[in-house]
């Protein structure tokens, strides 16, 4: 174990922070991140359209420092490109102005554990970091994993709203497929529901056991695989597509595919803003509106299949 680490602090809109995240967890070493967002008081509390990402890299890498810098550039610049190509404007995904530091490793993982509380999605639903010991309400429904790990923690409000829409929409006995899982704790919560068989695939290798140790530590059973929507031959009672809003834009037709007549999907992931090529995207596949469910400044869409 190195007795330094890196702290990178990234200027990004706060809405992304899930998305920026997921970069990182993808390309280097990364051990967690804390977002900090912005406040001005005046009248109110206003939160600003920037906020600062910090991201807890490994000292491992062998490239000097200022390697390490030239490939964190060269990584923000390409995925960059690539989001404002597919639909995000420059407003959407913030400056990523950084500053790298090599730090002393002191007690770095306490004190980002610190920033971590039982969050509580709904009076029935809490996701609990591993090393809190919470003692559940009368038929709350506890999920126990390590924030940080992989993208989908339950904390993000995309993550949320899929949750809600398991609680209320999953029956019992349904088979459940979990496109674009990540850590597997939308997985994780149809099991602990009720579903009688639950599927999660996930297109970052890095997530898949992850998301094998988060279902062994729940005490729970899902199948989980490297894969995509297109390539799954299984059909579905109720779906979950946690994924940006151009990302389901594109597969529609595939998420549809894997749905049984009268199956039920919850679609998140999605900005206000941007909601409109979902709701196209929807429609356009002929499915239809069940509920539209709104939080801050996300919504996620509760859309049946009646073909």
């Amino acid at each position: 174990m190195t007795d330094k680490y890196y702290e990178l602090k990234l200027r990004i809109n706060p809405l992304m922070e899930d998305l920026i995240s997921e970069i990182f967890f993808d390309n280097f070493d990364c051990e967690g991140v804390v977002l900090a967002e912005e406040t001005y008081k005046d009248l109110e509390m206003v939160s600003t359209t920037e906020g600062v990402l910090r991201i807890f890299l490994k000292n491992d890498y062998g490239d000097s420092f200022e390697d390490l810098k030239y490939d964190i550039e060269n990584v923000l610049d390409l995925h960059r490109q690539e989001f404002l190509l597919r639909g995000l404007n420059e407003d959407d995904l913030g400056s990523w102005e950084f500053v790298l530091e090599e730090k002393e490793s002191e007690d770095w993982s306490k004190k980002w554990k610190e920033q971590w509380d039982v969050t509580h999605v709904t009076d029935r639903i809490a996701v609990v970091p591993d090393w809190i010991d919470y003692k559940p309400k009368d038929s709350e429904v506890i999920i126990k994993l390590e924030p940080g790990c992989a993208f989908g923690t339950g904390t993000h409000q995309t993550t949320q709203l899929c949750m809600k829409a398991l609680e209320k929409y999953m029956k019992p006995g349904d088979r459940v497929a979990d496109v674009g899982m990540g850590s597997g704790i939308l997985s994780v919560l149809a099991k602990k529901l009720g579903a009688s068989y639950v599927y999660g695939c996930d297109n970052d290798e890095s997530v898949i056991d992850v998301a094998k140790e988060n279902a062994a530590k729940n005490s729970v059973d899902c199948t989980f695989e490297l894969g995509t929507a297109d390539k799954i031959d299984e059909k579905f009672d109720f779906v979950c597509a946690n994924i940006l809003h151009f990302v389901l834009a594109e597969i529609m037709p595939d998420l549809k595919h894997i749905m049984k007549q009268g199956a039920v999907m919850s679609l998140s992931g999605i900005l206000d803003e941007k909601k409109q090529m979902v709701i196209d995207a929807y429609k356009k596949a002929g499915l239809e509106l069940v509920e539209e469910i709104p939080q801050d400044q996300w919504t996620s869409f509760v859309v049946k299949r009646i073909d």
